[in-house]
């Protein structure tokens, strides 16, 4: 990989996890599901923190594949985030953020998520233990979600 398309990857990386951290919190601050700012904050930073484990992952074990996988699983994260959008417009409108409509963008959302991210790792040329790996931190995110954020018994 050359150095100019290298850099290319980076700055992709950083624009696309950038522009998904500010949906993904827009998509939070305006839901009527949260009560507070602590709730808020403690679901935005576990959505955040699997992101952040699988860049710890690439830096680790992928040294000149890296920029070329976070780039390929930052875009995976932005149109997660894009499909947060219709509901992030018409909450703020005031128009119409139903508890169905926030649920039922996270579901899609992250349907996509899931298929995206397995074309981005076969993309990027890597085992598919890569996608199993994130789907296992897609399982504990939710999980904390319901359990911590939402304060839902599970079992």
């Amino acid at each position: 990989m050359t150095e100019e398309s290298s850099q290319k990857n980076i700055n992709l990386t950083v624009l696309f996890f950038t522009i998904s951290t500010l949906i993904t919190w827009w998509f939070i601050a305006v839901s009527p599901v949260y009560v507070d700012l602590t709730q808020k904050l403690l679901s935005c930073s576990i959505a955040g923190a699997k992101w952040s484990i699988q860049i710890v992952a690439a830096f680790v074990f992928l040294q000149n594949r890296k920029w070329e996988f976070l780039k390929n699983i930052s875009f995976t994260c932005l149109i997660g985030s894009l499909i947060l959008l219709p509901y992030s417009v018409s909450s703020s409108m005031g128009q119409f953020n139903a508890s169905s409509f926030f649920m039922g963008s996270l579901v899609v959302s992250v349907a996509t998520m899931i298929v995206s991210y397995f074309f981005s790792i076969k993309k990027s040329g890597l085992p598919s233990l890569w996608w199993a790996g994130w789907l296992f931190c897609l399982a504990i995110a939710i999980t904390l979600q319901l359990k911590v954020v939402f304060n839902i018994n599970l079992f």
